[in-house]
């Protein structure tokens, strides 16, 4: 009897956990689960009320139902704390490779390969523990008709009675959260239409002397990873960009700096540099596919119709990427095209400065003609930790001389279950160690003809930014050429590689609209 009394209070206890659960870890409170789940009381009368023959399959079926959406809700508090938003049920599948990706490249074989089957084993069993658990509750409370009938009115009526405005007595989280899922749905089956549209749109499609005010510059597009809005605060990053102000005065650049506004935050690195490329917003990986399979003109493919040397400099490619083609690059150098020797830090395949000279090793200085480059950097990628130390530029190699450092030794660490002050400190520390590497790049190798744009792709994961950081990264343009600076005078950037708190804010979407027309002819 005992046994069974237990059994049934777990039972009652997980399902009221699950109606009641916020999807969304930072409003978890002792509050938030002192409330009566309308959707239980609704669910408990349907059971008392169907005939015996049908409340045992209806109940199996609900459960697993229940099953289903504790599993979808798990995946939505996941989402929020990596990616600042909640699971899509149409459009994020295809992000489950990318996390497989990173923790096999991050932390081993051994470690994904458990990671995926402990992720199978709990869904299975949290499918398997809800059927169970509403089997066991219409069993109970069809065997009591009376009094559980009772027993709904009378916490209904409470809830009503008890009801002050400011102190939620009841709770409908689970209707909305369906409710909220299904409105994405019907968006995500309809976004193919509307990404269509948009990309249909073109201006600059066939448009004769693109770039002209360019011809003879060499312009690199430099992407940080992880390098958000949220990093100019932490006194690592702000005195290294203080200093770096100073430093690029005093070898003769100019700098302005804005803020864009990334598709993505925590993640999804390829959406945000297709977005600022393609001038398409690219925030799911739907319209990434779309995006590769067509022949829209990104920066990349303008440049090179312009006759500049296309390259594409990618340390994050480790397998084959065939929908590099579609930038169409006269060259790709992927991981293992660097000629790097050392050892990985953490995610990082290669040094953000080792990717930075094997692009000056194998392009700048060989090329007869301007180059422009698209270069995402990665020392600065989710988990932060170990990240390489500077060194002299005549002393890289072929990377072997990052083996003798101590942090060449170190695991990489994950950012969950850690102390958030340590990984914001790993975070400000590898974001520091990257403004380095291209602040140094542009001291040891800029010219009068060196044009550098350096990004963030996005935000890092709500851990380092809290709750509510926008999705705004910084942009910054450096060059000599007072030419080249007074042609951007009109975007009303901030002087500096710091934006302030005001300066203007745009899409990442229209960057590329922008940089086409400053550095073009008038459209006719």
């Amino acid at each position: 009897m005992l046994l069974r009394r237990t059994v049934t209070v777990l039972a009652g206890l997980f399902v009221l956990f699950v109606l009641i659960a916020p999807n969304d870890l930072e409003k978890f409170s002792w509050e938030a689960f002192l409330r009566v789940p309308l959707e239980g009381l609704v669910g408990v009368m349907v059971l008392v009320l169907l005939p015996d023959r049908y409340r045992k399959p209806f109940a199996v079926a609900g459960g697993i139902a229940l099953g289903v959406f504790t599993v979808v809700k798990i995946m939505d508090i996941g989402f929020d704390v990596v990616l600042y938003r909640p699971f899509d049920l149409v459009l994020d599948w295809p992000l489950l490779v990318p996390a497989i990706d990173f923790l096999d490249v991050t932390f081993g074989r051994i470690a994904s390969v458990l990671a995926v089957g402990l992720a199978v084993a709990l869904v299975v069993g949290i499918v398997w523990l809800a059927a169970l658990s509403v089997l066991r509750l219409s069993s109970v409370a069809a065997g009591r008709r009376p009094v559980a009938i009772r027993a709904v009115a009378l916490v209904a009526v409470a809830c009503v009675s008890l009801a002050v405005p400011g102190i939620p007595v009841y709770s409908d989280a689970a209707a909305t959260s369906l409710v909220d899922h299904a409105r994405r749905v019907q968006a995500g089956l309809h976004d193919q239409e509307a990404f269509a549209a948009e990309a249909s749109v073109d201006a600059f499609r066939g448009q004769a002397g693109l770039l002209s005010s360019l011809q003879g510059k060499d312009v690199v597009f430099t992407f940080v990873e992880s390098y958000g809005k949220s990093a100019l605060d932490l006194p690592d990053v702000a005195t290294k960009l203080a200093s770096g102000n100073d430093r690029l005065k005093t070898a003769g650049y100019s700098a302005k700096s804005a803020y864009l506004t990334s598709p993505t935050a925590g993640g999804g690195s390829w959406m945000a540099q297709a977005t600022l490329l393609s001038g398409l917003w690219i925030d799911n990986q739907q319209r990434y596919r779309n995006l590769v399979a067509s022949d829209r003109l990104t920066l990349p493919r303008a440049f090179r119709e312009a006759s500049w040397r296309s390259v594409g400099v990618v340390p994050g490619i480790t397998q084959a990427w065939p929908e590099g083609d579609f930038f169409h690059y006269d060259k790709i150098y992927a991981a293992q095209d660097l000629g790097y020797r050392g050892p990985r830090f953490g995610y990082a395949t290669t040094p953000d400065q080792f990717t930075l000279e094997s692009f000056q090793r194998n392009e700048r200085s060989k090329v007869d003609g301007p180059v422009m480059a698209a270069i995402p950097m990665v020392s600065s990628h989710a988990p932060w930790s170990p990240t390489p130390d500077f060194v002299d530029w005549d002393e890289l190699g072929d990377g072997s001389i990052y083996r003798t450092m101590p942090a060449s030794n170190d695991p990489p660490e994950s950012i969950f279950g850690r102390d958030p002050g340590a990984v914001r400190a790993d975070y400000a520390h590898s974001i520091s160690y990257s403004l380095e590497s291209v602040l140094s790049y542009l001291e040891e190798y800029g010219d009068e003809n060196l044009v550098m744009v350096f990004l963030g792709d996005h935000q890092p994961a709500q851990m380092v930014t809290g709750e509510g950081a926008s999705r705004d990264v910084p942009i910054t343009i450096v060059a000599k050429d007072p030419a080249v600076m007074a042609k951007v005078a009109d975007w009303k950037w901030d002087d500096g590689i710091r934006p302030g708190a005001t300066a203007p804010v745009s899409r990442m979407s229209d960057f590329r609209d922008q940089f086409l027309s400053t550095f073009s002819p008038p459209r006719p």
